[in-house]
């Protein structure tokens, strides 16, 4: 492996999930050589003021995301990026491209998934040639999902002997503000969508990020788009906004591990809303709260009526309080062929978007950079374009539980 003078480099530092990152690297012990970047030379220096004693002797890298020679400049100098500089489709390109000519690894947080399968039909068969590892979708969407299938069939293996054929995630609590980094990315996507066929193709299949695995055996997935009952939990579900991308991570996760949970594996993602009439209840309104939100956004007076007077705009957030008092939990039940059951629950002790997002993917970064390496620094998986899972189940499970409030518990249902 190169040299290189950081482990991690953490561009788009300014942003405002960016300066939480920041703060959380800033308070970890363990050794790390790391650095902040981004466009603005004065704002990299503020952000490291504000961190104090912990932000001294911190590099501040300069670097514009339309700038394809400073961004490989700054590859060349790290192990690792961070990158939390979206939308990605408009702003994540060229750093991508950049990462994969160097053989650098990289991870973000994006959840724009018909993004991920251009960068992956783009520069697949170069990451794999140069080693670079390139993880997207490394917060909120997509690690609970996504680590939680990994951890149930890691479970359902134990237990039974076998993984489970069949896999529902069902989110049963998230508190938590909204920024306007995750609703300009949501917008960026349904105003593509609207003119561009092609990428609703991409939308709507599950496999989407499969493009580059041979021989998948591809099955209707089961979407949930209306209220329906779920007779597992005995409570009533809706539409989950995050199911797209999330499915998508998961099969790819199922397709880069080589298929082994089954050649019949399904997987779907909904919102647990209750029992009952009042459970079916709220199912409707979240439905029909979602689809009148899909539909003012695609329609540009509608959506500029939202960004004027409802949504939040870039670079504002839930306040630290917001995060601090928020929280996740997902139920992610499993049944094996012979209809043997198990489940991970998956918790999160800050606001799913920002608060546990920031630990998410600061860990991801730092196992990145210090898990999967062997003697001389040596990676120990080959390059590509990998999910969180897939490439770091493990040992991202383990940096989770014990440095960032996220847990993973598997139980055997009898």
């Amino acid at each position: 492996m190169k040299a290189a003078r950081f482990d991690v480099v953490l561009f788009g530092a300014t942003s405002f999930v960016g300066s939480i990152i920041a703060a959380y690297l800033a308070r970890q012990g363990e050794p790390l050589r790391w650095a902040l970047a981004g466009r603005s030379k004065d704002k990299l220096e503020a952000l490291r003021s504000s961190l104090g004693a912990a932000g001294e002797g911190l590099e501040c890298l300069v670097a514009d995301a339309e700038d394809p020679e400073a961004l490989r400049t700054l590859c060349r100098s790290t192990r690792v990026v961070l990158s939390c500089v979206g939308p990605y489709a408009l702003y994540g390109s060229k750093l991508v491209e950049a990462c994969v000519e160097q053989g650098t690894d990289y991870c973000d947080l994006t959840g724009e998934p018909q993004w991920v399968h251009l960068m992956i039909q783009r520069f697949g068969a170069l990451a794999k040639t140069s080693g670079a590892r390139i993880v997207h979708c490394c917060g909120f969407d997509s690690i609970p999902s996504d680590l939680g299938v990994w951890n149930l069939q890691q479970a359902s293996q134990r237990y039974f002997g076998q993984a489970c054929t069949s896999v529902s995630t069902r989110v049963t609590s998230m508190k938590g503000g909204v920024s306007g980094g995750t609703v300009a990315s949501m917008l960026n996507v349904l105003k593509q969508a609207l003119t561009d066929r092609q990428l609703r193709r991409v939308l709507a299949d599950p496999y989407a990020l499969c493009l580059d695995v041979e021989g998948l055996r591809k099955l209707d997935q089961h979407e949930v788009r209306l209220p329906e009952y779920d007779a597992r939990i005995g409570q009533w579900c809706a539409p989950f906004v995050m199911a797209s991308v999330n499915t998508k991570v998961v099969l790819r996760t199922y397709a880069l591990l080589g298929q082994g949970w089954g050649a019949e594996f399904r997987y779907d993602e909904a919102m647990a809303m209750g029992g009952g009439l009042a459970g079916r209840a709220r199912a409707m309104g979240m439905a029909g709260g979602l689809a009148a939100f899909v539909g003012a956004s695609v329609l540009p007076p509608s959506r500029w009526l939202l960004q004027r007077f409802v949504l939040p705009a870039p670079g504002e957030g839930p306040s630290a309080k917001q995060q601090e008092q928020g929280s996740f939990e997902f139920e992610i039940h499993g049944t094996t062929a012979d209809g043997q059951r198990a489940m991970t629950l998956v918790s999160g002790d800050r606001d799913p978007g920002y608060g546990s997002t920031a630990k998410m993917i600061a860990e991801a970064a730092r196992c990145l950079a210090l898990d999967l390496v062997g003697p001389r620094g040596r990676k120990t998986t080959a390059g590509g374009f990998w999910t969180p899972a897939a490439l770091m189940g493990e040992f991202l499970t383990e940096r989770l539980t014990r440095n960032a409030g996220v847990g993973f518990e598997s139980t055997r249902i009898k």
